[in-house]
């Protein structure tokens, strides 16, 4: 049995196609197109119709892959942007009017929940306590686990498309706008700081979305040693380095770098922001990377692995 999976995020629409398998799945294709659904409504919790727009041609783009494939049916999932907007029902309504089938509008923890089960199949867990990180446009997923399942969770409204329009941000951006979003995350992330005190993970594993962006600046610039399939270990080294680089760079600068994913030129550099201050904040000591997330948390639900 094949499925096709898509994943409404605020930045991108990812695809995934998978057979079903007595013991797993073989992943067919894995997709995404960037949408930036979020662009000037996420901060009133809208979609505008240009949004709404990009959002249907890349639709559209993932319909044409699905079509090469004999796809017996279609899951679809959208998170914060859509399940935000006080139009979100008017845009999957428009969905299934063109394409047919329906979108699944899933809350925070439920995302966490899809996140943690598509990572465990990239990365290896033992029972000390890992904390997985998802940065979204909307929203940022905190699961806190290990290998019997997940201690706590959290989905903050802290995604970088949110953070673009609520902080203007200058071409490079300086240091009292560094300390205005470490101070901004600071706060909002109180919940999380007060549970890594008693848990204290020593791991962060970075899902998706910017992490691979991170991986690919680090990668070509010779800086992994060795890869795995769909996980692997970046050194904090590696990542200070990637780090500094993308602080201290202008727009046109990340445009033209090796690695650089266009969608994510605009918003990397408040998430590495972001990515820094929760491993000083959690005296993380070592960070992983996942390629899953999401979308083969749902296969893997699927298949009952």
């Amino acid at each position: 049995m094949i499925t096709a999976i898509l994943d409404f995020g605020t930045n991108t629409f990812n695809l995934l196609i998978a057979e079903r398998q007595e013991r797993g799945f073989k992943i067919l294709v894995s997709r995404k197109q960037p949408v930036k659904l979020g662009r000037g409504g996420i901060q009133v919790n809208r979609i505008t119709p240009d949004a709404m727009e990009r959002g249907f041609i890349a639709i559209n783009n993932h319909m044409e892959t699905i079509r090469d494939y004999e796809v017996d049916d279609i899951r679809a999932f959208a998170t914060s942007a859509i399940r935000n907007a006080n139009n979100g029902e008017e845009f999957t309504d428009e969905v299934y009017r063109r394409f047919g089938f329906r979108v699944r509008v899933i809350p925070g923890d439920r995302e966490a929940e899809l996140i943690y089960k598509g990572v465990r199949q990239a990365v290896s867990f033992d029972q000390s306590h890992m904390m997985i990180l998802d940065i979204g446009g909307g929203s940022n997923e905190f699961i806190i686990c290990n290998k019997d399942g997940i201690v706590w969770k959290h989905s903050f409204e802290l995604g970088m498309a949110r953070m673009m329009e609520r902080f203007t941000l200058s071409d490079p951006i300086s240091h009292e706008e560094i300390r205005a979003l470490q101070s901004y995350f600071m706060e909002e992330l109180a919940p999380l700081l007060k549970v890594v005190k008693q848990v204290r993970p020593h791991t962060l594993i970075g899902a998706s979305g910017s992490f691979d962006t991170f991986h690919a600046l680090i990668r070509e610039r010779g800086g992994m040693e060795g890869d795995h399939l769909h996980g692997r270990e970046i050194s904090m080294k590696a990542y200070s380095k990637i780090h500094h680089l993308l602080l201290q760079s202008t727009i046109e600068e990340r445009r033209n770098m090796p690695g650089m994913e266009p969608v994510r030129v605009e918003m990397i550099v408040a998430a590495t922001i972001f990515v820094s201050f929760v491993i000083q904040a959690c005296h993380i000591q070592h960070l992983h990377h996942s390629e899953f997330a999401l979308k083969e948390g749902v296969i893997s639900e699927l298949v009952g692995i």
